[in-house]
């Protein structure tokens, strides 16, 4: 096992279960008590408290620059990644660059505004790993420099920079390294513009960042996006525009918040303590634990085995993305869900007890399912026990409550055909049928709390009083849930929720979501625009549409749009 230092794991308290540091990374103590010592001292302002916050932007651009190999002349703050990178295409000389067709949108919009305001012309490698080889193949005469990510945030390829570097030559290189800066190593000097965000695996928290030029992009870039404080003498008002620093401060546009440079000074200085060999050989050990638990359930690795940084992706089959990722959820883990994968990306503070945590949670997901009869004891394996017990009880329940009444049992391993024992006909479902709109919606954001007496109406139109009690298993997972409906007299109110529907058959629900999230947007399909379909993506998102099997491919038909299309929209609306 990879030794860390006990003080560096003291700094972090977040769950076992949090795998998901590719997107976000929880902060450090140090970084939190350094938040509120600086944001103290800011309280107390008097004469020297302005200049003595200000000195904490050269803390950490001293702390980026050991880490990057570099120092602070070549070292400039910056809010966040894609500042760098717009500065990057704006700034860059007139030419070709050549960027990869798969990196996330923060990484490909620059590029794109930049030729649209004819800085220079974009030209895109084909799909796949950015190696050494394709970039070879992509150059040509009138390209004048490449942009590459340093981990690939789908696949967790990480590239051969130096590789890439020889084949470049003379041109200039820019990394993205928000996903491996301070948890891989890399030979971070060899990019002529490295661009870092903070707040993922660096754990510094949003608003931090920061760019290293090399002295060929000093050279060659023009920086057309610099501010006052990018400036030559920027204390000196006398009115004049003055020329910009010949150092990497020339990409300032603002002071930053001392307080946020003060952070992210704790947090680069953390990594510094730790040591990136001893955060990378932690983190390859946990994917590697990782690894093993979804190969063990049958499911299968998609993303980068050989060159990989801390990112796992997965499939399995006869499992949607979606489904999978509602039980890490509901088991406590966090995780990335895309409609073609899960990814999972642990830290060196993960414990190994995580990867026991996943196993669990797919597990449960694993145990075959069966459509019970009504009145029927299941036969073979049951979803669980607990569920089996329950299916006479279903019929009792509602022989009890006499006429007006309807009992259900769900089995959430099945969405969204849940409906494993029915009995009374107020809804008109069968066995074999969908949950309401309403429960798919609260499973599909993790709020299995239990909803009891609230009142909606039937298909008929007839008021009913109904309540949803979820069901867990001995770890406290939902795996079930049991709704009562009752006719009541008197106009169905919302009680604070939306309509119910209750479908008879999945198209039926697959046509009323589709059907209300188009309504929503309150425009028709045929005259939308993109702002318009991902705002139907974003709330049939949020309503569980893709739980259903097969719902990208419908709603690509009836958006009259690709499925690609549809898989772009998710990704921007989730922010991965």
């Amino acid at each position: 096992m990879t030794r860390l230092s006990p003080r560096y794991l003291l700094q972090f308290d977040e769950p076992a279960g949090y795998l998901d540091f590719a997107r976000f990374g929880p902060p450090s103590h140090a970084v939190l008590d350094t938040t509120a010592s600086l944001l103290h001292s800011s309280t107390r302002a008097g004469p020297s408290t302005v200049d003595d916050l200000m000195r904490q932007e050269t803390r950490a651009k001293a702390a980026a620059a050991r880490l990057s190999g570099s120092d602070t002349d070549h070292t400039v703050l910056l809010p966040h990644t894609s500042l760098g990178l717009f500065q990057a295409a704006f700034n860059a000389p007139s030419g070709e660059a050549l960027v990869s067709s798969a990196e996330f949108p923060a990484n490909t919009y620059p590029w794109a505004r930049a030729e649209q305001a004819g800085r220079l012309t974009v030209r895109r490698l084909p799909l796949g790993h950015v190696t050494a080889d394709a970039v070879k193949a992509a150059l040509t005469p009138e390209t004048s420099l490449v942009s590459v990510s340093a981990v690939d945030f789908r696949t967790g390829y990480r590239a051969d920079l130096a590789a890439i570097r020889e084949v470049v030559g003379d041109r200039l290189l820019v990394v993205d390294g928000i996903q491996g800066f301070g948890v891989t190593e890399a030979p971070w000097e060899v990019a002529d513009v490295l661009v870092v965000g903070g707040q993922k695996w660096l754990r510094a928290g949003w608003g931090t960042g920061f760019a290293v030029l090399s002295d060929r992009a000093l050279e060659r870039m023009e920086p057309i996006l610099s501010g006052w404080t990018g400036a030559r003498d920027p204390g000196l008002f006398d009115d004049e525009i003055h020329p910009a620093d010949d150092t990497a401060a020339a990409w300032s546009l603002s002071n930053l918040s001392p307080i946020t440079s003060g952070a992210f000074a704790a947090a680069l200085e953390l990594v510094e303590e730790a040591g990136v060999a001893a955060i990378s050989g932690r983190i390859a050990e946990r994917v590697g634990e990782l690894e093993e638990v979804v190969k063990s359930v049958g499911g299968e690795v998609v993303s980068a085995v050989g060159r990989r940084a801390g990112i796992l992706a997965f499939t399995w089959e006869g499992h949607a993305a979606e489904q999978i990722g509602s039980a890490l959820a509901d088991a406590g883990i966090a995780a990335t869900v895309r409609p073609e994968h899960v990814r999972l990306s642990p830290h060196a503070s993960t414990p190994a007890s995580a990867a026991e945590q996943v196993r669990t949670a797919l597990e449960r997901l694993r145990k075959p399912a069966t459509v019970i009869a009504p009145c029927v004891p299941a036969a073979g394996v049951a979803s669980s026990d607990l569920l089996t017990a329950l299916v006479p009880a279903v019929h009792a329940l509602a022989a009890m409550l006499g006429p007006g009444n309807e009992v259900l049992l769900h089995d959430l391993s099945r969405l969204p055909d849940s409906i494993v024992a029915i009995a009374g006909d107020l809804t008109g479902r069968t066995v074999g049928g969908p949950m309401t709109d309403l429960l798919l919606g609260l499973v599909r954001r993790g709020t299995t709390q239990d909803l009891t007496n609230y009142e909606t109406h039937g298909p008929d139109g007839r008021a009913i009083r109904s309540s949803t009690l979820f069901l867990r298993d001995a770890d406290g997972v939902a795996i079930g849930c049991l709704c009562v409906n009752r006719l009541t007299d008197g106009a169905p109110k919302a009680d604070g929720h939306e309509p119910e529907t209750f479908p008879p058959d999945v198209d039926s629900l697959q046509r009323f979501l589709v059907g209300r999230a188009v309504a929503k947007a309150g425009i028709p399909v045929d005259l939308m625009k993109k702002r318009h379909k991902a705002a139907v993506v974003r709330e049939l998102d949020e309503a569980g549409f893709f739980l259903i099997k097969d719902s990208v491919d419908h709603l690509a038909g009836e958006l009259d749009v690709t499925r690609y299309t549809i898989y772009n929209y998710l990704n921007e609306i989730r922010g991965t």
